[in-house]
């Protein structure tokens, strides 16, 4: 699939790091470093700008070394890019650790899976057909 982009940053265009990647990184496309203070939230932006096909989005979605060595995650994860959006796509970046972190031009802050979905079509019915598991929500299944 071919992807319009037009790269309004100096940053490379995403790409998947190997051969069978899922998500594609994506960079932070700054004029100087931005620190991020414990549990401090900003959009981060890319320099992208992107023309999806009808029936695709892109989702923005943590980097999981960034999670782990560092607790920085996507605040609304997964983020979704319409197919009709044609603004920047921008990145909303929290620090959930205990310590300051600096996001440099350039780094890696994320990736975007580009996939398939349907639009529905709700129709209103007065009752839902029966199933086994009925109303049972959160935690009905148990523990082990």
């Amino acid at each position: 699939m071919k992807i319009q982009v037009v790269n309004r940053g100096h940053q490379p265009l995403p790409a998947y790091a190997t051969p069978l990647s899922a998500g594609l990184d994506l960079r932070a496309n700054l004029t100087e470093p931005v620190e991020l203070k414990p549990l401090e939230r900003k959009l981060i932006p890319t320099g992208l700008h992107i023309a999806l096909p009808a029936g695709y989005e892109a989702q923005v979605r943590p980097r999981s070394g960034l999670a782990l060595k560092h607790g920085l995650t996507v605040l609304n994860s997964p983020g979704t890019i319409d197919a009709d959006y044609r603004g920047e796509i921008g990145v909303v970046l929290i620090n959930l650790s205990n310590e300051p972190f600096v996001v440099n031009d350039g780094e890696r802050i994320a990736q975007m899976v580009i996939t398939r979905h349907e639009q529905a079509e709700f129709v209103e019915v007065e009752q839902l057909n029966e199933t086994e598991r009925g109303e049972g929500g959160y935690g009905h299944t148990g523990v082990k």
